[in-house]
């Protein structure tokens, strides 16, 4: 994983509430554990519609993704944050996420932000860049309003270092040896 980095991107807008992980990434498109060539089949059935909106030239390179209320409900499927991050995008703005596919989310370096109603409403109804500051947790809207966003510590940490939960661990190997040498396990005797 790349460490996150702060950055700034107009909005790809998708004003459609309860979008489920079927419909970010078809059932059908799931027998593969590689993460790559999952872009193309991203929003798969509605990209059959020439006017959709990831089909649009100006939408080519842009990061965000501001999405209807509840996005990522249905089934737990981890391909769904993989395919809209290998289209590129690095941040999902909502009012409200699927718990586990936020948590999904954020093991895959995209960051799923929740704004309240009125900031939402003002992001749909703006044309320019919103900047995303992970360090602070705020998203400046492009009229230059800061929202604060949560995120949990650890999540967090993860995601500006680079690594995920395995390779945390594995940055604390020299900590672990010292723990385990410090409390050697039992030996175990029968006694007969």
């Amino acid at each position: 994983m790349k460490p996150f980095t702060n950055f700034e991107s107009k909005m790809i807008k998708l004003p459609i509430n309860n979008i489920d992980t079927d419909q970010i990434i078809p059932a059908r498109f799931l027998k593969t554990t590689s993460k790559v060539g999952l872009d193309k089949n991203l929003f798969n059935d509605w990209r059959q519609d020439p006017d959709f909106v990831l089909n649009r030239p100006e939408s080519q390179g842009l990061q965000i993704l501001l999405a209807g209320d509840n996005f990522g409900c249905g089934s737990s499927r981890e391909h769904a944050p993989w395919a809209l991050t290998q289209w590129g995008f690095r941040a999902v703005i909502s009012t409200s996420f699927a718990d586990i596919f936020k948590q999904n989310s954020l093991k895959n370096s995209l960051l799923p932000i929740v704004v309240p109603p009125d900031v939402h409403a003002e992001l749909f109804a703006s044309d320019g860049q919103a900047k995303i500051d992970l360090a602070n947790q705020t998203l400046t809207t492009p009229s230059g309003r800061q929202v604060r966003f949560e995120v949990d510590a650890f999540s967090k940490h993860c995601l500006v270092e680079g690594v995920d939960e395995l390779g945390y661990i594995l940055g604390q190997e020299s900590r672990i040896a010292a723990y385990e040498q410090a409390h050697p396990a039992p030996i175990n005797t029968l006694v007969s």
